[in-house]
């Protein structure tokens, strides 16, 4: 009878704390992630989000700051979620090392665990602003600096997004260098990102690249539909679509910045279902196709031809069709799902419903105690009591 209560209280413990283990997960889990942009004044709330992407399995989560709506909804809900400092925090967050404490106090550890990552800023080199290219290696510093001194930079990945615009020759993809008047600023961040174990975050938009060369560029190609592809001759590789080798170049430009050994994560990548009249590649269908096929080759969790074995890893943009940004309509138009939340176009995602599974089982978050941490103390102790009244009989 003992070896019984024993068993039960080993059952006990595995059940409740063998959660516990992902609290050390990696920053990405699996390959797939998304953005959750909101810049619109129509789309559903952060909570309805929260059981949006639950329905949709889709764990990693980007944000462009930190909202305390947003991060109040998604604590304690298993998310792996990598919050923003926009851009126009950098020169503060550069110069006063207690404002990124402040920062990090407020925006971090009052919502751990689940903040997996801090994304410094934007596409910030190549940028327009060329007064935060100086700025960026600082911020990342002290808010990485802040997270150490929290006790929190094991848990939580410091990194910062970079558009193409950082490349120079990327085609073919060998032969991709890090621009001349961006290298001076890369070098030293792409230096303390590798001390810091952060990987190279590329937004990376076939999209973009065939919107800007339709002539030259098969559209099958961008699409990951069957094209013939591209041939490198340096490494006498073949690519048989865009995606692969904007990332391979990407590593082609590490390499040649002597960061062989940095992985690229690609932090947006996606295609408009609608555009202005010179966006005529800007459709449903394709955006459709793109998306779909995108799902596929990650699923296939494989690497590129450059590095095979760095599985692919990305986060699609975005969640939602987001109606006050400004620029062209295409940047209005990225969403998987309408601001009702049913789907824009099907890619295998149900749009936004209630869920008889999310009702009958317990989210984390319905804890009585506040926080994960506190959750599982209140757990553990109502498991020791029942183990020792078994013990007793």
């Amino acid at each position: 009878m003992r070896s019984q209560h024993y068993k039960l209280g080993f059952f006990l413990f595995l059940l409740f704390f063998g959660p516990m283990a992902s609290l050390a997960d990696p920053a990405f889990v699996g390959t797939y992630g998304i953005n959750y942009g909101r810049i619109a004044d129509n789309i559903p709330s952060p909570d309805e989000v929260v059981t949006l992407l639950r329905s949709a399995k889709i764990r990693n989560v980007r944000i462009y700051d930190a909202d305390h709506s947003v991060l109040t909804a998604f604590s304690g809900t298993g998310f792996k979620l990598v919050i923003g400092l926009p851009n126009g925090f950098l020169k503060d967050m550069s110069s006063n090392a207690s404002n990124a404490m402040s920062w990090v106090k407020d925006n971090v550890q009052k919502f751990m665990p689940g903040i997996c990552g801090v994304a410094i800023g934007n596409e910030v080199l190549g940028g327009s602003d060329v007064e935060l290219y100086g700025a960026l290696l600082g911020a990342a510093k002290n808010i990485h600096s802040a997270l150490n001194q929290l006790g929190l930079s094991d848990a939580v990945q410091v990194s910062t997004a970079h558009s193409q615009a950082v490349f120079s020759n990327s085609y073919p993809p060998s032969s991709c260098v890090f621009a001349e008047n961006i290298a001076q600023y890369m070098k030293p961040l792409l230096q303390f990102f590798w001390e810091a174990g952060s990987p190279f975050c590329l937004n990376a938009y076939p999209f973009l690249d065939y919107m800007n060369d339709p002539a030259s560029i098969d559209i099958n190609y961008a699409l990951f539909q069957k094209t013939k592809g591209i041939f490198d001759p340096k490494t006498e590789l073949h690519y048989d679509n865009m995606l692969d080798a904007q990332i391979d170049a990407a590593y082609a430009a590490l390499e040649d910045a002597g960061f062989d050994k940095m992985e690229v994560i690609v932090t947006e990548t996606g295609w408009a279902s609608k555009g202005d009249g010179n966006e005529a590649a800007a459709t449903p269908e394709n955006a459709r196709t793109y998306n779909f096929n995108l799902r596929k080759r990650l699923a296939k969790k494989k690497g590129t031809p450059r590095r095979p074995k760095n599985i692919v890893k990305a986060y699609i943009f975005a969640i939602f069709n987001e109606n006050l940004k400004p620029g062209p309509t295409s940047e209005r138009n990225f969403g998987l799902f309408k601001p009702d939340g049913s789907i824009s176009y099907d890619v295998g995602y149900k749009g936004l419903k209630s869920s008889t599974a999310d009702s009958v089982v317990m989210s984390l978050k319905d804890f009585p105690a506040q926080g994960l941490l506190r959750s599982y103390q209140f757990v553990w102790t109502i498991c020791t009591l029942v183990l020792l009244l078994l013990l007793r009989q």
